[in-house]
């Protein structure tokens, strides 16, 4: 979001690329890093209560494990309450180094021209893309192959294929693995959708009515923090296994990260601006449509980027734990069953949906940037 007149102004002094990070690129990446600070602090600790799950020794997510498993109900809530006002510590201590040292109005942007896109720009995305996704399979090949692991759960890429293009079965497998997906999509698309729309719209309304921060952000911060392995079965119970438990699980996970990276994109509306529209005396309103909305889109497209895989995360874990349909629940009986194959193929997919979500949205975001943006757009 750095503006390219600067970068002129850099290459006018005759000074050259370190230069330009140091002095621009980092200082308009400031706000948006401590946004992420501020998504990653509950994130870090729901990170490693989740790594725990998986063997760890000692931990919250060993005591929360053990919890569910007894059905304490007590100490189930004690660890939640303690993981919630822990990442509230966590958040508070990063809205304070945020204030020191962030200033308060944003720089006054300004739109480059157009310039004429260059034809070998429409062929290098998909260039890049075709060298990232073989130079992955040969990764993955190899990590497998230096390990020495048995291909009897250590699947390699051609494993993969027989098992979904050439073996004789193909074609079953691919129904099963297809039909998975289709049910995970059918949550993770409206969770998604609703998520952002409520994490923006409550960064507007924050906006325009600040004294309401006080009152919301704990309860924000609070379903961030608490591990999607305890909120997820309480929210299907009281929602039911279809599909307004599992939208509910997957917005609940999208709500926070778009809610804070958009409120602070509303805040680096440029201080000019603002006080140009205070002065012929437009209204609240008119200035987030004119002014701050603008702003925001950089923060909003990230935190759309960001929320791709964390979707796919929330589907799966409720679908893992509480509803028995879509991929979650596949992976989880093929882990159960040994069918390596469809557990790898499982993976893959969700790994491939990821990625493809992440590119639309930023294609998505370019098309946007463009017509509405073009100053947060050009570099």
């Amino acid at each position: 979001a750095a503006p390219a007149a600067w970068f002129d102004l850099v290459r006018l002094y005759g000074r050259g690329a370190l230069t330009a990070i140091v002095q621009i690129r980092l200082m308009a990446a400031l706000p948006y890093l401590l946004a992420g600070l501020q998504i990653a602090a509950p994130a870090a600790l729901l990170g490693a209560m989740v790594g725990e799950f998986t063997g760890a020794e000692r931990g919250l997510g060993v005591l929360t494990l053990r919890a569910l498993r007894g059905l304490d109900v007590t100490a189930t809530w004690a660890i939640a309450s303690l993981t919630a006002g822990v990442a509230m510590l966590a958040y508070a201590a990063r809205g304070w180094l945020g204030r020191a040292l962030v200033p308060a109005r944003a720089e006054l942007l300004l739109a480059p021209p157009a310039l004429p896109r260059d034809r070998r720009d429409a062929w290098r995305a998909p260039l890049t893309a075709l060298a990232t996704i073989a130079l992955l399979i040969g990764l993955w090949w190899l990590a497998m192959e230096a390990a020495s692991l048995p291909r009897f759960f250590a699947k390699r890429p051609d494993d993969l294929w027989h098992f979904l293009v050439t073996a004789p079965d193909a074609a079953a497998n691919r129904s099963i693995l297809f039909g998975a997906a289709a049910q995970s999509l059918a949550y993770a698309l409206p969770g998604y959708a609703a998520g952002l729309v409520l994490g923006a719209g409550l960064a507007m309304v924050l906006t325009l009515v600040p004294s309401l921060a006080g009152a919301l952000m704990p309860l924000a911060v609070t379903l961030r923090s608490v591990p999607v392995i305890i909120t997820a079965p309480l929210i299907v119970l009281a929602l039911g296994r279809g599909a307004t438990g599992t939208i509910t699980i997957v917005a609940v996970m999208i709500f926070f990260p778009a809610r804070v990276a958009c409120l602070q994109g509303l805040r680096q509306a440029p201080g000019q601006v603002l006080d140009v529209m205070a002065t012929y005396g437009a209204g609240p309103l008119t200035r987030l449509w004119q002014a701050r909305i603008p702003a925001m889109l950089p923060a909003f497209f990230a935190a759309a980027r960001m929320s791709v895989p964390a979707a796919v995360l929330a589907v799966t874990v409720a679908e893992w734990l509480a509803t028995g349909t879509g991929l979650g629940n596949l992976m989880a009986l093929t882990a159960s069953t040994s069918n390596y194959n469809l557990l790898w193929s499982s993976v893959l997919m969700v790994a491939t949906g990821s990625s493809l979500g992440y590119v639309l949205v930023g294609l998505v975001e370019r098309a946007v940037l463009a017509r509405l943006a073009p100053e947060q757009g050009r570099t």
